[in-house]
């Protein structure tokens, strides 16, 4: 195993990661490409992901899952990307809807659906996007009214991962718009019910296997224990939640860029250009050199958010630095690596293109750079300013 986790990982989280790398190398990287060209999710292979335990990582053990701490879907998430990160993006959304039913206090969520999840036999999303408010949370329109003995919901989601074959959305929704982010509350939607209506899964320019899309909901009705998160509660749930979910896409990028560098390099020792391996070239390495540079930045900064989120302590300046870092650096330094291979670099069998495509959606997920920027800003004086060890 390789990653910004080496040495950090008990003998039983190496060897879950290494089955992991495994998996990510002998079934996933030699699918990605086609999955790409057709366009489609891999359900086959998202399920023998499953098989491996692999979306039961921070389910507890005593709902069926393996228990394991957020630093390991860290090292997942790394490894995964290795081989494409629109599967591990897809993957990691079902678990995550796994953990979050685990802790309902509804049983049937617990005992029905999470170990659906785990196994795949179902899968998850969560839907805070729509189609006009994706930074700006708190002016989602989605609207829940509470009707006899559950609630109406009616409203559009947009840019959901897991979106074109989800069965269970952990959907956001407000209840009373005068009440802004207060009004906010959460509930488990299940699009086999009346009243949901899934769109078409988005064409977009690369990635398909996160399978991003919509849905829409038409007088759709939740009983009153589909509410994950009341008013005022939702919201905060929402933040912690993005908080872990920009540092494991940082991971991601993390996976990305390395498997970009290596491949790099494999290819500048074999090739040979006037009289001498191209990764001799003085021009060449310091290129790479660049890339490997930031690389180990990225890990550092993804690893120190990760530990803060592990121990339960506030996370967000760390985990917008390290998502910031990642938008900026990973489209970059796979470009460099393009680069140092010529044309080569883009040929399909080699998946720089596939990860630089993925980089760019990186930017995107789960806040943009600008957004990162809003939130390192607005914090800059609590953890830079002159005041900040003053109790």
């Amino acid at each position: 195993m390789t990653g910004f986790l080496r040495g950090e990982l008990t003998a039983d989280e190496a060897a879950l990661i290494d089955r992991a790398a495994g998996f990510a190398r002998d079934v996933v990287a030699p699918d990605a490409a086609a999955w790409e060209r057709t366009r489609r999710q891999p359900v086959e292979a998202l399920r023998e992901a499953a098989a491996l335990g692999l979306a039961a990582l921070e389910v507890p053990k005593e709902a069926g899952g393996l228990g394991h701490r957020y630093m390991l879907k860290l090292a997942l998430c790394e490894e995964m990307s290795r081989a494409d990160m629109a599967f591990a993006f897809s993957l990691v959304n079902t678990h995550n809807v796994a953990a979050r039913l685990a802790h309902s206090p509804a049983a049937r969520h617990r005992e029905v659906h999470v170990p659906a999840l785990i196994k795949a036999e179902i899968f998850g999303a969560t839907a805070l996007s729509e189609p006009g408010a994706g930074s700006d949370f708190s002016s989602i329109r989605t609207s829940a009214v509470r009707t006899g003995d559950g609630w109406t919901l009616n409203g559009e989601k947009g840019w959901i991962t897991n979106a074109a074959i989800a069965d269970l959305f952990i959907t956001y929704v407000q209840t009373d718009p005068a009440a802004g982010w207060r009004g906010i509350a959460c509930f488990l939607v299940d699009a086999r019910r009346p009243g949901f209506r899934r769109a078409d899964a988005y064409a977009l320019s690369g990635g398909h296997a996160i399978g991003a899309g919509g849905f829409a909901l038409e007088g759709y009705i939740a009983p009153d224990d589909d509410m994950l998160a009341p008013p005022g509660e939702a919201f905060k749930l929402a933040m912690k939640g993005v908080n872990g979910a920009r540092v494991y896409v940082a991971a991601m990028c993390a996976g990305m860029l390395a498997s970009s560098l290596e491949t790099a390099v494999a290819y500048g020792v074999a090739r040979e250009t006037f009289g001498k391996r191209l990764l001799d070239h003085q021009g060449l390495s310091w290129s790479l050199g660049d890339v490997a540079n930031d690389l180990e930045a990225l890990r550092g900064l993804t690893l120190a958010a990760g530990r803060l989120i592990d121990r339960g302590e506030d996370a967000v300046m760390a985990a917008a630095h390290a998502k910031k870092f990642a938008g900026r650096v990973t489209l970059a330094r796979i470009a460099d690596c393009i680069q140092a291979m010529g044309a080569a670099g883009l040929r399909e069998e080699h998946g720089l293109g596939r990860h630089l495509t993925c980089a760019k959606l990186a930017a995107y997920t789960d806040g943009s750079t600008e957004m990162m920027n809003e939130r390192i800003g607005a914090g800059l004086i609590k953890t830079y300013g002159p005041d900040r060890l003053v109790k």
